[in-house]
């Protein structure tokens, strides 16, 4: 054909009503129109591509990237599961209102992504991946790549996401996008159902053509809506709370994505009820001294006494995971209720508690509403018993942030030392390691530094990538994103640091490095028995024993960093993290890595809580069988909680 007599492909789509597209080339088109709404605010909802390219996606999904991408670039990630943590960091930047595609080719590629999906759907926060898939027509089987099963040929090794996605599909067909793609899009911006979207992308249908309708590439916005509960469960809740005479607050996620901190601040201070956090949860409580902290197995001592005696549970947007409910032994008072505010009527009703199923906002104002009519407080002592426990909370932190003799500094001292040197503007990435307790037990969140705390997968490896979602996700917000791993973390996935490097992105990754895993070092030691630690500290294999208790490996976490294009500092001393900080501060257009060495062993003191792990119950050691019969008296203080009814309720 003449290139006078050429017509334009978007011309004649207009004149078709199709648009010829290969599946590939259909997926960025179609992504780049799509739009979420939340409170007004209307935003990309995926605005572009995390991809590592390999034969499985090179040709398909790259080619469509390539040619049809507009604002929607290209993010060359460096580890497959680190692209997803990275998405996470950006849903959760946003208030689970947009989320990062990410691809990866067959076979391993695509595999890698499953711990991210994971993460992503235990943290109910939105993920879209496109995983490379054999070849559909199974002329060349078996292929690069391909896990055969051989009695099940459809199954393929993407299968392993079927578990952990909250959408699952795999295309065959072109046609199958007009139904596949809609729906994803559904479950994304579903506050109740979002978590791993996958849709699996045979080699060979990523380049097969199709007439699309053009319709199918008309801007769409999908709104995040705020569902109100049942008046009846509002009304019964009010009851139930009304009775009670000493209830706690429990603050979960929900709280941030309901964009509920005020009226939960509200709440908590005209009733005189105590709001203990979450990890999620962490910072969503009110600047008062009815904020008493992180709850639960690392909680503060003050907020698991409270918790102890308790005779009504109020719970917001939580999972009320094993470590806030420490193995469900925490509330110990015979005659506790529960109430949950929760979005989604799966958590809503956990340890039997009353569902409110609704957006958290809502609930809280109408519940309030309906107290408030009443008259009600909690009764006049609680606050003498609130202030005790604060105070027991107080003395606790200032006796591990003292300065031990003989001693380095403290990891206590180090995110001390943090807290003070962050504000409103920043945030805070975390999810693993012996940092999860500093910062959830010791943490200061009066300063409303924003606190992004993964530790529903407590995926290690997750928080470097994570952060760099987070700035993606406000390149040019004031403040700086501050990422705080253990070198055990930092071992497992730093080079996302070349990623900010590529893309000139500013984080701050604060190290602490103590050597090894060392947070397990007192779990090992307090079920096994006194001494017996076993494969947690970064330490040669000694030829005498022919264990790893030899001498500790020397690792130069800063230089390795450096090498990346980081700027770096390794500190020892308080005086010198401090410096260190200010400089990095400074540091414009790349990441800055902060490393802190700190005194292995020296951790918070310890509240009391059971947590229920698989402890040895035989040995032929005595200190172990000890530790076990600890263990098994634990076990007694599990209790059951039978469901919660309103005053008059009836259970058949």
């Amino acid at each position: 054909m003449s290139s006078t007599a050429a017509v334009d492909s978007r011309t004649q789509a207009h004149l078709t009503g199709v648009r010829r597209r290969t599946v590939a080339q259909a997926v960025v088109e179609y992504l780049q129109v799509q739009y979420s709404e939340l409170d007004g605010e209307r935003r990309r909802l995926i605005p572009g591509l995390y991809g590592i390219f390999g034969h499985g996606n090179s040709v398909g999904l790259a080619q469509g990237a390539d040619e049809y991408g507009v604002d929607f670039p290209h993010i060359q990630g460096k580890n497959e599961q680190s692209m997803v943590h990275a998405a996470i960091g950006y849903a959760r930047a946003t208030n689970r209102a947009a989320t990062y595609a990410c691809t990866a080719s067959a076979g391993p590629g695509s595999t890698n992504m499953v711990t991210g999906a994971a993460t992503a759907t235990t943290n109910r926060l939105p993920v879209l991946l496109f995983p490379a898939d054999i070849i559909n027509n199974r002329k060349g089987d078996p292929v690069l790549q391909q896990i055969e099963h051989p009695i099940e040929r459809d199954v393929s090794a993407n299968d392993c996401f079927r578990p952990v996605a909250r959408y699952f599909d795999r295309i065959t067909h072109p046609a199958q996008l007009l139904s596949t793609l809609p729906e994803a899009m559904r479950v994304l911006t579903d506050p109740v159902e979002t978590g791993a979207v996958v849709v699996c992308l045979p080699q060979d249908v990523q380049g097969d053509e199709f007439d699309f309708p053009e319709t199918f590439f008309a801007p769409r916005i999908w709104p995040i809506r705020r569902r109100p509960a049942a008046e009846d469960e509002i009304l019964d809740a009010i009851e139930i709370i009304r009775s009670a005479k000493r209830p706690i607050i429990i603050a979960g996620g929900g709280v941030r994505y309901s964009s509920s901190r005020d009226e939960l601040a509200t709440f908590s201070a005209e009733f005189g009820i105590p709001v203990a956090e979450t990890f999620a949860g962490k910072g969503s409580g009110p600047i008062s001294e009815l904020n008493v902290g992180g709850l639960g197995v690392t909680g503060t001592f003050g907020a698991d006494q409270l918790a102890d005696q308790t005779d009504c549970v109020i719970s917001v947007g939580t999972r009320l995971q094993d470590f806030i409910t420490a193995s469900h032994s925490l509330f110990q008072n015979p005659d506790v209720r529960f109430v949950h505010l929760n979005v989604n009527s799966f958590d809503a009703h956990k340890m039997g508690s009353f569902p409110v199923v609704g957006d958290a906002k809502l609930s809280l104002t109408a519940i309030h509403q309906g107290l408030a009519a009443a008259g009600y407080h909690a009764e006049a002592s609680y606050t003498d018993a609130i202030a005790a426990a604060q105070k027991a909370t107080a003395e606790r932190l200032a006796h591990d942030l003292q300065v031990f003799p003989g001693e380095i500094m403290s990891q206590a001292q180090v995110v001390a030392a943090l807290n003070a040197h962050t504000g409103a503007d920043d945030t805070l990435v975390l999810g693993s390691g012996g940092v999860v307790e500093s910062i959830h037990k010791a943490w200061d969140a009066s300063n409303r530094t924003e606190i992004h705390f993964e530790y529903a997968n407590s995926c290690m490896g997750h928080e470097i990538p994570a952060g760099l979602g987070a700035r993606l996700a406000r390149p040019k917000a004031p403040g700086d994103v501050f990422v705080l791993i253990g070198d055990g973390t930092y071992y497992m996935q730093p080079t996302e640091l070349i990623t900010a490097v590529q893309e000139h992105l500013k984080i701050i990754v604060v190290v602490i490095d103590n050597s090894g895993h060392q947070c397990i070092w007192p779990l090992q030691v307090a079920k096994g028995g006194a001494g017996h630690e076993f494969g947690t500290q970064l330490r040669e294999r000694n030829a005498a024993t022919g264990r790893l208790d030899g001498a500790v490996v020397p690792v130069d976490i800063a230089a390795n960093a450096a090498s990346m294009g980081a700027a770096a500092w390794s500190t020892r001393t308080l005086a010198e993290f401090e410096a260190a900080l200010l400089e990095a501060r400074a540091v414009e257009g790349r990441p800055a890595v902060v490393v802190a060495h700190t005194e292995p062993w020296r951790y918070l003191t310890g509240n009391g809580t059971f947590w229920d792990v698989g402890a040895a119950m035989t040995s032929e050691r005595p200190e172990t069988l000890e530790a076990g019969e600890k263990h098994r008296a634990g076990r007694q203080t599990q209790r059951y909680y039978g469901a919660t009814v309103p005053p008059g309720g009836q259970v058949f």
